[in-house]
């Protein structure tokens, strides 16, 4: 902040702000935290939402060896509430907005917290409660820089303690696809822009801006996902690489997006979910553009494994529907299920991993990703093995589904999740959006699964929607879509 203040480094809706306002917001965060009886490395919780003062509230607390405690203030007041009343945070950080939530108020209150309020663009800093209860105030947690929610993809997010050095490692991993960056440069404000569309309060939004505020260079910073923002950000500042989830690269492409609009761009960054690599051709034939996937989770403080340029230009034929190559950093193996006995390379089984930015102790840590794994390190990630539907016995995954739903032209985006069922104890139901312009009919539907899939693997039932329940990351919500069959 002190190279030149003057420059501007954050691009908010057409807005610039500076790196002096930023850091004069910083100071005020700052500032009111240091008069309160907080312990060393207290968690602070923040209400983040994609706006210029909420990046200024992260470095505030993670620059000063603080924990932040992440919340989401896109859930509603109830649950939200009863999110600050079980974490017990000595003080919380949120915007003018929703701090005055009339839930949100009551529960800061009856939780005994101090208050600060940011006013999300102008950077303007309110202390609402100047001091917490005092023993709400001894709450810390050492060493740890975020307590970040997991998505909540399959069930109800859990938070996940993220470790300073789990981070270091994932960020120096993260180097792998930066080129002509010498990391061990003196600090100094680079050209480019690094554009931020995740939310915040998800692992992928909050490590682009960390890793842009790190790196020196500017951020173009979207609320929200929307695809006439999204192109308008990528022709005005006219970056290299845009990030964009698999729903959002659906998006763009049923908008038609003309092709001299993404001319800047050399490559996307696609993460947060399973991506077909139908998608990444349609992008290849309309646009010239490669999609560059990447895997990783909350729990890994980052990404795991992943595509870079270079590996995409020899090898997505040969490697096609990978989601790239795993870090050399980290460790992988695939396993059977059940007695957890190493499989060869190329069979499938449940992927574990260790390393330094796992925060496990060194231990192989098993996920719940039906993998493959080839000798050159490359993933393939089949689908989730903890959200399988058992029919009768027999063992659907919705991502086998999704993916042949996702074959029929009229599809835009599907998403399977199994509903109760008295006879057989579960079934699959698929919600659809179709693209723009065109129909399908469920007999279409059914007559095209028929011929790509075993009988019990066609779902019961089908819901045409304009759009899905969704997470924070736009992943589709399984909790959401029982609720839209069962309601």
């Amino acid at each position: 902040m002190t190279i030149d203040p003057d420059a501007v480094e954050i691009d908010f809706a057409g807005q610039e702000i500076t790196w002096r306002q930023i850091a004069d917001t910083v100071a005020g965060i700052e500032q009111a935290l240091a008069t309160m009886p907080l312990a060393p490395e207290a968690r602070i919780g923040v209400m983040l939402r994609n706006r210029p003062a909420h990046i200024a509230a992260i470095i505030a607390i993670v620059a000063t060896d603080r924990c932040l405690v992440t919340l989401n203030p896109m859930m509603p007041d109830a649950k939200l509430a009863e999110d600050i009343a079980l974490l017990a945070l000595p003080a919380v950080i949120g915007d003018v907005e929703d701090i005055a939530r009339a839930g949100v108020a009551d529960a800061l209150r009856t939780a005994s917290a101090a208050v600060i309020a940011i006013d999300g663009v102008s950077g303007t800093v309110d202390v609402r409660r100047a001091a917490p209860a005092p023993g709400v105030a001894l709450s810390s947690a050492p060493g740890v820089a975020i307590e970040m929610l997991t998505s909540g993809t399959t069930g109800t997010p859990k938070r996940v303690p993220l470790t300073r050095a789990a981070f270091d490692a994932s960020f120096a991993s993260f180097a792998r696809y930066e080129r002509n960056r010498d990391h061990a440069d003196a600090p100094r404000l680079r050209s480019g822009i690094v554009m931020v569309v995740n939310p915040l309060t998800h692992i992928g939004g909050i490590y682009g801006c960390i890793g842009a505020l790190l790196a020196g260079r500017r951020i173009a910073l979207l609320e929200r996902f929307r695809v006439t923002e999204w192109v308008d950000a990528v022709r005005r500042h006219r970056p290299k690489i845009a990030p964009a989830v698999p729903s959002a690269l659906r998006m763009i492409l049923d908008a038609d997006v003309p092709r001299d609009d993404l001319a800047s761009l050399s490559a996307l960054m696609c993460g947060t979910a399973p991506l077909d690599p139908a998608v990444v051709d349609m992008f290849l034939a309309r646009y010239d553009l490669p999609v560059l996937a990447n895997y990783g989770a909350t729990e890994f403080a980052g990404a795991v494994a992943g595509w870079n340029l270079d590996d995409f230009r020899r090898c997505w034929r040969a490697k096609y529907g990978s989601v790239g190559r795993v870090h050399a950093d980290i460790g992988a193996r695939i396993v059977d299920p059940d007695s957890g006995a190493e499989r060869v390379p190329g069979e499938e089984g449940l992927l574990e991993i260790r390393g330094d930015q796992l925060a496990n102790g060194g231990a192989w840590l098993r996920t719940t990703d039906r993998a493959v794994m080839d000798h050159d390190r490359f993933l393939w990630i089949r689908g989730r093995a903890d959200n399988a539907i058992v029919r009768g016995g027999f063992k659907i995954h919705p991502d086998d589904v999704v993916q042949a739903l996702h074959q029929h032209p009229a599809v835009r985006e599907a998403a399977v999740v199994g509903i109760p069922d008295e006879r057989l104890g579960a079934v699959p139901a698929a919600a659809i959006i179709l693209r723009s312009g065109v129909t399908a009919t469920e007999h279409e539907l059914v007559s095209h699964l028929r011929a790509r899939l075993l009988p019990y693997q066609v779902p019961t039932r089908f819901l045409f929607v304009d759009d899905l329940p969704r997470t924070p990351s736009m992943k589709p919500s399984a909790m959401g879509l029982r609720a839209l069959f069962v309601a």
